[in-house]
């Protein structure tokens, strides 16, 4: 299925500088003009939070044009809520923020990656990462902090 049928703008360069490619990616090289990333027909873009240091991933949630910019300009993560339909930044209410160290675009431009420097948790249920039981519901991360102290 193409990216037009799935209602999503789509990035294509306008030249291929495939000879060069390999080596500027493998030396960490600015390759061509910055990526601009493709978002859904909702105007978002799925984002995945990771530790800098460690690795660990610790959300996923969406970012808006607005979201990233803000990002950008400010060094911390900033997403758009679905639920609330707003432009939030994390931790404003818990105070557990994201220093952004990094940020990535996948092969599509269509997911983007925020390596982070995690000050609290990350997860609204108190936990360091959102992704923290197995499908079967076994819990293999402790909670870090209280979530009904933090959000009232």
């Amino acid at each position: 299925m193409s990216h037009r049928a799935l209602g999503r703008k789509t990035y294509r360069p306008q030249s291929s500088h495939i000879d060069s490619m390999a080596d500027d990616a493998v030396n960490g090289n600015k390759i061509d003009a910055e990526i601009e990333i493709t978002f859904n027909s909702d105007g978002l873009v799925p984002a995945i939070a990771q530790d800098a240091d460690s690795g660990e991933v610790l959300m996923l949630a969406y970012v808006s044009p607005t979201a990233l910019k803000r990002t950008r300009e400010t060094g911390q993560a900033h997403y758009y809520s679905r639920s609330r339909e707003e432009l939030w930044k994390k931790g404003e209410t818990s105070g557990h923020t994201q220093r952004i160290c990094e940020i990535r675009a996948d092969c599509d431009a269509d997911t983007i990656l925020y390596l982070v420097e995690q000050t609290g948790g990350a997860c609204h249920t108190g936990h360091q990462s959102c992704f923290y039981r197995t499908l079967d519901g076994t819990e293999v991360i402790n909670r870090v902090f209280d979530p009904e102290s933090v959000y009232e």
